[in-house]
């Protein structure tokens, strides 16, 4: 499963890590059913997300902004204004196997998830 994270600038490690721990309780999975994180390249510098992946120990990897916008996501994004169709959705479908969300994108604070399989 693959874990799709937007965050506002300036996140910390402790909101992204209580969002994402939120979102896999609300679909009855854990943190060792996560394969990896998934963001958009804009997020690359993001030492909340960054540091989130290192206390986890789950890999996280971040997509290209032409891979993003190639990717057909089922919600409208505040990503629009920097020009990509979104950051959460896009980046778990595409890094997913399945290329199926299974958790739509969900704002927990200024975190937001989707979770692919």
């Amino acid at each position: 499963m693959i874990v799709g994270v937007g965050a506002r600038r300036g996140v910390d490690a402790s909101e992204v890590i209580e969002a994402i721990e939120t979102a896999l309780k609300e679909i009855g999975a854990t943190l060792t059913d996560v394969n990896a994180l998934a963001s958009a390249n804009i997020k690359k510098d993001e030492k909340g997300l960054i540091e989130a992946s290192e206390i986890l120990g789950i890999p996280i990897h971040f997509i290209s902004h032409d891979e993003v916008n190639s990717c057909d996501v089922p919600s409208a994004s505040q990503a629009s204004r920097f020009g990509l169709k979104g950051v959460a959705e896009p980046s778990a479908i595409i890094l997913s196997d399945d290329k199926e969300l299974i958790m739509k994108k969900k704002a927990y604070g200024r975190v937001t998830i989707a979770i692919a399989k």
